[in-house]
């Protein structure tokens, strides 16, 4: 509590809270007189605090000014910045320490620790990751990185091709349901941000003197980071990176390289697994009482054996892709109207052979994708609240040399004697209105997007959004919402109708509607969250297989729009702080758990085997448990158990169902200040499971590693 020295009021002043996207003291209209603020976090979400206290007295020494800064991580469950005891959404956060310590090698891996999440992997080490929430498909959700949007407009397959390392996160944060209004309509069905890590400029607080600022204009702080691991299949990874920051900049370097010689062999007994990567990233950041501006661009290429991974009848097919992606970002600081404008462009590059190194039986398959986006939002408070503007406008450009129609004139394709001979743009805008109510301990939060896109034969649509909270006691809150969005659909699904394909040009764009409800206890080391969802599509939008037959006899895979779906949904996470529950014992450190069950209902023939849609996840249950076993050894163990629905066709066409597993992953790590080692077991009891179609996982495998901090 902050005590009465004199007989005037002293001036309180929140100097972040004033400057910073997340004030929300102008909503309330009114004087505040605050004795106790108190922020919370997301489950694992880390918030540092810092309280800086300066005394400054005038001639006559009556006023005194009080100076308090309060560094908040922001988490975007509404698009105007609130405080995230204010928001009405859940939004699941991954910490850049539950990071580092799960037994994983890839943020694909770190995604299998959500129950809500589909993590689909075609190989271990993300050689081939499909990412769905909550029961949809990987087409149907947002990635982003920074809140950039870096979703492939050809195919969802190649979205987690991001060119930053794990070392680089610092928290990922989960968005379940529709999240248009946060992140555009591509958000189907959900949202990732993978947020990177600041490395902030110098703090140079009130507290320092006149002469310690003068002689800081030229000072500046730097650390550098190295890691090193190896493992099963030939797996090497070696990753390094560098940050320095002056007054107002600071800069950071990554990079990565990665490989393996896979755990698949082909029928000729070649490598059809392997896996090769290169990352690199820089970002920047300036600051000064006006403005914050954030810059990035990143790298990173990938070549991988993709042994069946898109036909059963070919053992020995290969990818090479490459991602290239900038961004420049700011936000306004001052006055009572503030801006975050973004512009960022992304290229993606892909080629597929059916056939490894050998062209002369089926050509390869080149598309090259290019993003240009340009965003600006607003806000800014009134004594009715808080409202938030935005606009967005994306192209995307697709050339290649089997996706689109027939372009007027051929692209060479660089390094080869071949050209792309079709293609295919479009223009996506979107407008956002939202606006939120914060009366004590209630929230309200509604807006509406309004989409428009060149490529689909329809008007400007809207979906509206609401979502409402109460926080009724300490600890408790009640949430419940209504969201609603569309997903255009991809180049592939429309346009790809080679090698056993047969696409459909006019499909609809696929939309959907939910609402769920549910209640958050957090206090005391306890984390809890049980939330019940359904979800309405129309249009949806997969790849099936019903028993039809091309000119050739041979039945082939078809993109359709289904009609309608509902799905039922129930997930319940909890997390424990042991060293807060029982701070006299020092071996449990934390325990969390999470369950998800969904239930699709459909009308579809019989005998209609789904690629992607239908093959849900029906329960998926995850726990997780850090002890602390000696000084600084740690021990974590992973545990989960997947049910899918759905089946597949193997080469004899005997069709098969998905069967029911459990996977056990654990990390042993000695962490010191400047350094630490770990070893890493993956699927510790063998266990032998398919995560898609045809495509065995590998069994038990280990990775050894140390990191070295300077």
């Amino acid at each position: 509590m902050y005590k009465q020295l004199f007989n005037r009021r002293k001036a309180l002043k929140f100097k972040r809270f004033s400057n910073k996207s997340y004030s929300l003291f102008n909503v309330l209209g009114r004087e505040v007189l605050v004795g106790t603020l108190s922020v919370a976090t997301l489950a694992h979400a880390k918030a540092a605090g810092i309280s800086t206290r300066t005394d400054m007295t005038d001639a006559d020494s009556t006023v005194v000014a009080s100076t308090r800064e309060l560094q908040v991580v922001e988490v975007r469950g509404t698009r105007a910045p609130l405080t995230q005891s204010q928001q009405a959404r859940m939004v699941t956060v991954l910490s850049h320490d539950e990071i580092q310590s799960a037994p994983v090698q890839s943020v694909n891996d770190v995604l299998k620790l959500v129950a809500g999440a589909d993590v689909r992997q075609k190989g271990p080490l993300g050689a081939l990751t499909d990412v769905s929430i909550r029961g949809g498909s990987s087409e149907q959700i947002a990635v982003l990185l920074n809140g950039i949007n870096i979703c492939d407009p050809q195919t969802a397959h190649n979205v987690f091709d991001y060119p930053i390392d794990k070392d680089d996160i610092d928290h990922i944060e989960v968005l379940e349901g529709p999240a248009a209004r946060v992140y555009g309509t591509s958000s189907l069905v959900g949202a990732i941000n993978i947020v990177t890590k600041k490395h902030t400029t110098l703090n140079l607080s009130s507290s320092h003197s006149s002469n310690d600022l003068s002689n800081s204009k030229n000072s500046q702080n730097s650390n550098l980071s190295a890691r090193l691991e190896g493992g099963s299949y030939g797996y090497l990874q070696a990753a390094a990176r560098g940050a320095l920051a002056t007054r107002r900049f600071s800069h950071s370097l990554s990079a990565s390289y990665t490989r393996s010689d896979g755990y698949l062999r082909s029928a000729s007994g070649h490598l059809s697994a392997d896996y090769k990567t290169g990352k690199a990233f820089y970002q920047g950041t300036y600051s000064d009482s006006d403005v914050d501006l954030y810059w990035h661009a990143g790298l990173s290429t990938k070549d991988y054996g993709s042994n069946t991974f898109y036909s059963v009848r070919f053992d020995n097919q290969f990818e090479h892709t490459l991602k290239a992606t900038t961004a420049l970002q700011a936000e306004t600081k001052r006055g009572w109207f503030h801006l975050r404008p973004a512009i960022y462009w992304n290229r993606n590059m892909d080629r597929f052979e059916l056939i490894r190194g050998d062209e002369s039986k089926v050509p390869f398959n080149y598309h090259r994708t290019d993003i240009f986006g340009a965003n600006l939002n607003a806000w800014f408070d009134s004594p009715i609240g808080r409202t938030a503007l935005g606009m967005e406008m994306r192209y995307e450009d697709l050339v290649s040399t089997t996706l689109g129609e027939t372009l007027n004139r051929p692209h060479h394709i660089h390094h080869t004697s071949r050209d792309y001979t079709k293609g295919l743009n479009r223009t996506n805008l979107q407008l956002f209105v939202e606006h939120n109510i914060v009366i004590d301990r209630f929230t309200l939060s509604a807006g509406i997007t309004a989409v428009d896109n060149s490529q689909a034969d329809m008007n400007m649509r809207v979906y509206p959004g609401i979502d409402v909270s109460w926080r009724f006691a300490d600890g408790w809150k009640l949430y419940a919402g209504y969201n609603s969005s569309l997903r255009m659909p991809s180049f592939t699904e429309l346009y790809y109708s080679v090698g056993g394909h047969k696409a459909d040009s006019h499909l609809k764009p696929e939309e959907l509607s939910a609402i769920e409800a549910g209640v958050k206890y957090q206090r005391g080391g306890v984390n809890a969250v049980a939330t019940v969802f359904h979800n309405h599509y129309k249009n949806l939008i997969d790849w099936i297989n019903d028993g039809s037959l091309d000119e050739s006899g041979n039945e082939y895979w078809q993109s359709v729009n289904f009609g309608k779906i509902n799905a039922l949904g129930v997930e319940t996470n909890v997390a424990l702080d042991f060293r807060t529950l029982l701070p006299a014992q020092r071996l449990l450190k934390s325990f969390s758990a999470g369950w998800c069950w969904i239930n699709q209902k459909q009308d579809r023939k019989e005998g209609v085997i789904s690629q992607y849609a239908l093959e849900y996840l029906r329960n998926k249950l995850t726990a997780a448990a850090t002890l602390n076993l000696w000084r600084r050894l740690d021990l974590t163990v992973n545990w989960r158990l997947q049910h899918r629905q759905g089946q597949y066709k193997d080469l004899d066409g005997a069709t098969h169902r998905y069967q029911t597993y459990g996977v056990v992953d654990s990390r042993l790590s000695w962490t010191e200040p400047k350094w630490s080692l770990y070893l890493e077991g993956n699927n510790l009891l063998d266990r032998d499971y398919v995560d898609f179609g045809n495509v065995r996982q590998p069994g038990f495998w280990f990775v050894a590693g140390a990191t070295i901090r300077l």
